[in-house]
């Protein structure tokens, strides 16, 4: 009883720390931007509303698009209830994970508690996060053959918005590196990869868990090699869902935009979405609390009539993004952890 109360308290410690940060973040820019005559300009109105819940469409959107990736990379062998668990799950840990740490690799973890091997979890979550990287690395130059970069990155402080190209470059390169990497490890090498953990597990302290490693690392060859013969339909279809969730998560933001700020270009609306969420992929802090926050308020200011109104907006957009995960996850993760492995 004891344990289960400390793991629920160490919980709900992780899941403040990153609210705390968001919080303070919020207020801070508040008491520094904020007047009361600037909130009274803020269009709270019917259209504002719609533009809400045509964000949590969106939102929703995005859950569908991974539910069905995991439908299709598993050949259904998981359920859409399972798949929503399993999505849940991953959206909560990356929340309370910073992004640099990869809180969507634990996707293997809840996979394998759904009933999947180890080894299958593994090469799964590999082409998860290889899918994910692959959409930035071919979205990228379609967005800037689409929309100029001035644009993009064409805000009111010049040396800021230097600094987050130059940033953004940096962050590209690294995505691109990865996804050569994660590409090796799923198809071209993934006994390598086997290799190199039984010899890691072999070392004096980890030797008890070499048996279990061993095997692990034979189902994530035989998955590999299971992955190099898949048709190319069974793949258009994964990364159709990839490009879902992402598109869906962009889209989020337009829908607030609709609503609050009418008169912005949509367009550069969604171009921004992604440099945002580009950078925020090596965000060291949980979920990107506080960097999102500020990210999004000075690089949507000038997009609109307000400057202040970006940071209300960008509330609007974590609660719908974010928040709403740290709150499933405290009442969802202690009775999963509690119901036994099932494929139902």
């Amino acid at each position: 009883m004891a344990d289960k109360q400390g793991s629920t308290s160490g919980l709900v410690w992780k899941t403040l720390i990153p609210v705390a940060i968001g919080v303070a973040v919020v207020v801070g820019m508040m008491m520094r931007e904020f007047t009361l005559d600037q909130f009274r300009t803020i269009p709270w109105t019917p259209v504002s509303i719609v533009g809400i819940l045509l964000a949590v469409v969106a939102m929703t959107g995005r859950e569908f698009g991974l539910m069905w990736r995991w439908r299709v990379l598993t050949d259904s062998g998981l359920t859409w209830r399972q798949s929503f668990r399993v999505t849940m799950m991953q959206e909560f840990t990356s929340a309370i994970t910073p992004t640099t740490a990869g809180g969507s690799a634990l996707s293997m973890v809840f996979l394998h508690r759904e009933g999947l091997s180890l080894g299958r979890s593994t090469s799964i979550t590999l082409v998860t996060l290889m899918l994910d990287e692959l959409f930035v690395v071919v979205a990228c130059p379609l967005i800037f053959l689409l929309i100029p970069g001035g644009e993009i990155f064409g805000f009111a402080e010049d040396k800021l918005a230097a600094g987050l190209r130059v940033s953004f470059w940096i962050v590209y390169g690294g995505v691109c590196l990865i996804t050569v990497l994660l590409y090796i490890g799923a198809f071209v090498a993934p006994h390598r990869i086997a290799a190199g953990l039984t010899r890691l597990f072999g070392l004096r302290w980890l030797r008890r868990w070499q048996p279990k490693v061993r095997e692990m690392g034979q189902n994530l060859t035989e998955a590999g090699r299971d992955l190099r013969h898949r048709p190319w339909r069974w793949w258009a279809q994964a990364f159709s869902a990839t490009v879902m969730t992402w598109v869906s998560r962009y889209l989020v933001v337009n829908a607030l935009f609709f609503g609050f700020a009418p008169t912005a270009p949509q367009t550069i609306v969604f171009a921004r979405q992604f440099i945002v969420w580009t950078l925020l992929t090596v965000s060291p802090t949980p979920g990107g609390s506080g960097i999102s926050e500020w990210l999004f308020a000075t690089y949507y200011g000038d997009l609109l009539p307000v400057a202040s109104m970006a940071l209300v907006i960008a509330v609007i957009w974590r609660l719908i993004s974010y928040y709403v995960y740290l709150i499933f996850g405290v009442f969802a993760l202690p009775s999963w952890l509690r119901r036994p492995k099932s494929r139902s």
